[in-house]
């Protein structure tokens, strides 16, 4: 173990994975893109966390404090990876900083990106102000200023979150179900109504999908004690009327049009593959999947495993993914790394 681990990637399955190795007194090298690390819940200021209710800050940012604290860790961040060649237990790294290195494995835990609403002109997002995004309410909660209107500031009375906006949609190319939208807006409806309990909000939604236990703390909850109105639809437009917005569409459980003023519409975006993951498959020699995610060589047969001997993965650089779960693959990454170190050494005893 006289070589680091590089880790690739400082959000919650990056992080694990280098605690994880920390633990063991294996050091590893944590290379970010960014200046700070903690990755999307830190970087796009995430509020209240599924399932635990934590809030990022403290979530996220607690185990941030705890790499950033570990001597074990060297963490280089404003890089990137631009050459990375060599064979399981013997990898040459160079980073965009100047750095090089030499490492043993490599744990990519390079995560997602978050749909582009933009790219949805016909639900208004880019042309009315007061479509915004999960993420950017997110943000507004997070800071403590509240849900307000982007136009003036006031507080809506009335809020639509469409969900699967960039997700189960083959028109724009996302065929994939982005996994947490429908328990991350069913808890978004709950914190709105919590601190406007006069402000209705509805769900528009092609099917539920509040997986596992999530069904009764979300589902269920923000219908029976929150109120929260759920209207199974096809959107056809958000438009406006010059005072407010107009989410029109097919009540798809009666068959018929339906057109409703708010004051706020809200995207519940779903998760792309990153942006950067051509280049990463092009640096690292490793394959994606046919949506484009990092792909998983073997899930069955070895933990974490790419197309590449000695690179691994973790978290929702895979696909759409929980933070709870990315963390627990960041952990089965480094143990994966430290299964196969141990067998390098027993092959060669």
């Amino acid at each position: 173990m006289s070589k680091p681990t590089l880790i690739v990637g400082a959000g919650p399955a990056g992080l694990a994975a280098a605690h994880s190795l920390a633990t063991v007194g294996k050091e590893s090298i944590l290379v970010e893109k960014e200046d700070i690390l903690g990755g999307a819940p830190i970087l796009s200021g995430y509020a209240k966390l599924v399932p635990s209710g934590e809030w990022a800050k403290d979530a996220i940012g607690g185990m941030v404090k705890r790499v950033e604290d570990e001597s074990l860790v060297k963490v280089e961040t404003g890089a990137k990876v631009t050459n990375f060649d060599g064979t399981p237990g013997n990898f040459h790294v160079e980073l965009s900083n100047g750095s090089k290195h030499e490492v043993d494995a490599a744990i990519l835990a390079t995560g997602f990106t978050h749909f582009d609403s933009v790219n949805k002109p016909e639900w208004g997002f880019g042309t009315f102000p007061d479509v915004v995004t999960t993420t950017q309410v997110e943000q507004m909660i997070s800071s403590g200023q509240g849900v307000r209107c982007p136009s003036d500031g006031r507080k809506p009375n009335r809020v639509a979150i469409l969900l699967c906006v960039g997700s189960r949609d083959r028109q724009i190319g996302r065929e994939w179900c982005s996994k947490i939208c429908c328990t991350v807006s069913a808890n978004m409806a709950m914190e709105i109504r919590e601190e406007l309990p006069d402000c209705h909000v509805y769900i528009y939604y092609m099917d539920i999908r509040t997986f596992g236990l999530y069904e009764t703390k979300y589902y269920w909850r923000s219908q029976e004690e929150f109120k929260v109105k759920y209207i199974k639809a096809r959107i056809a437009e958000v438009t406006s009327d010059g005072e407010k917005l107009i989410v029109k569409g097919e009540d798809t459980l009666v068959k018929r049009p339906i057109t409703i003023p708010f004051d706020m519409v809200v995207h519940a975006i779903g998760m792309d593959p990153n942006v950067d993951n051509p280049d990463i498959a092009s640096t690292f020699g490793i394959d994606l999947e046919s949506h484009g995610y990092i792909d998983v060589a073997n899930r069955y047969g070895g933990m974490a495993q790419t197309s590449r001997p000695g690179i691994y993965v973790a978290g929702s650089a895979t696909g759409p993914e929980t933070i709870d779960d990315s963390i627990a693959q960041g952990h089965a990454a480094a143990m994966a790394v430290l299964s196969s170190l141990k067998e390098a050494i027993g092959k060669s005893a």
